[in-house]
C-alpha cells in the first residue's frame, strides 16, 4: 500500500501544497532533539576538575534568578546591566535549540499574572517532591564549610551605602520573555513543572549568587536536594560582597570564590557558551 508520504509529484496542486505541509510537519516531528556539549567544572579539595558531557536539550532548563529591574546596591545594579545582554543572548539561541526556559522574578510576578507564561507555570499539575520545598534554604552546615565571603557585615559595594528597600517591581526589561517560556517564583510551581515536562538538567543564572541564587526555594540547594543535575552558569552571575568586608579582595574575586564554593560543595559550574548552540554529531 503506498503512504501518504508517497504520493506523486504531478498530483494536482492543492494535494501538493497539502502534502508540503505534512511533509514539512512530519520532518519537524521526526527532527532529532538538540543535543548540548558542556564542559563542567566542578572541585574536589579545592582543585578545579573537569568533565564532559552531552544533554539534550529536550531535558535541559534555564531557570533566571532575580534579575530584576532596579537594587538598592548602585554597583549591582551596573553589573547587572553588563551581564543583561549576554544573558539575553544565551536565552535566545537556547530556546531555539529547544531548552525550556524559566523566568524566576522573586516578589513581582503579580505583573506577569494575565500572561501564558505565568499562566503555563501556576496551572501545572502539582507533584509530590521527594523531600520538602523550604521557603528558604540557609548555610547547610552538614553539607558545606561557611560562606568564602563576609556578607553579613556590608553586603553592597557602593561608595555611600543607601538603604536597604526595594526598588524594583518587575524583571529586567533588557531580558526577553517569550513562548514557551514559563514564569514563576514559588519552589512548588517550578519542582512541578519540571518533573512534569521530564527536564533532568537545570543550569541556574542570575542574582546573586551567594544569596538567593544558593537560598531560594528554587534555588541551588533546594533543587539539588530534589534531584535535579544542578549547574550554575558562572559567567551570567555576580554575588553581593564588598571588598572592604574579609577576605579583603576585589569583588570579582569575591564572586569567584563564592563559584568556587558552589563548586566544591553544591554542584558544577558551566560558561553559557555551552547553552547557545547544538552539540556537532559524533
Amino acid at each position: 500500500m503506498r503512504s501518504f508520504c508517497s504520493v506523486e509529484y504531478n498530483a494536482p496542486v492543492t494535494l501538493r501544497r497539502s502534502f508540503l505541509a505534512s511533509a514539512a510537519a512530519c520532518s519537524l516531528a521526526a527532527a532529532p532533539t538538540a543535543s548540548l556539549a558542556v564542559t563542567l567544572r566542578s572541585r574536589k579539595h579545592g582543585l578545579a576538575v573537569e568533565a564532559r558531557e552531552r544533554w539534550s536539550a529536550a531535558e535541559t532548563a534555564i531557570l533566571i534568578c532575580d534579575m530584576w529591574n532596579g537594587h538598592y546596591c548602585q554597583n549591582a545594579v551596573k553589573r547587572i546591566g553588563e551581564i543583561v545582554p549576554r544573558m539575553n543572548a544565551t536565552l535566545t539561541a537556547a530556546r531555539a535549540l529547544g531548552v525550556q526556559i524559566i523566568h524566576a522574578p522573586s516578589g513581582v510576578t503579580g505583573v506577569y499574572e494575565d500572561t501564558p507564561q505565568r499562566a503555563r507555570m501556576k496551572n501545572v499539575t502539582r507533584a509530590t517532591p521527594p523531600v520538602p520545598i523550604a521557603k528558604w534554604c540557609y548555610l547547610d552546615r552538614t553539607a558545606e564549610a561557611p560562606l568564602p565571603i563576609d556578607d553579613a557585615t556590608e553586603s553592597c559595594d557602593d561608595d555611600v551605602v543607601g538603604a536597604a528597600v526595594r526598588r524594583f517591581d518587575r524583571q529586567h526589561p533588557g531580558l526577553t520573555i517569550a513562548e514557551p517560556d514559563g514564569l514563576s517564583d514559588s519552589g512548588e510551581e517550578i519542582y512541578s513543572f519540571l518533573h512534569h515536562r521530564g527536564i533532568r538538567h537545570v543550569a541556574m543564572m542570575g542574582v546573586h549568587t551567594n544569596m538567593c541564587v544558593l537560598g531560594r526555594p528554587f534555588g541551588i540547594r533546594q533543587l539539588t536536594r530534589l534531584g535535579f543535575h544542578v549547574t550554575l552558569v558562572r559567567d551570567l552571575t555576580d554575588a553581593m560582597y564588598d571588598p572592604r568586608q574579609a577576605p579583603w579582595v576585589s569583588h570579582a574575586r569575591g564572586t569567584a570564590l563564592v563559584i568556587e564554593h558552589i563548586e566544591q560543595y553544591w554542584c558544577p559550574s558551566i560558561e553559557s557558551p555551552s547553552l547557545m548552540r547544538a552539540a556537532e554529531k559524533s
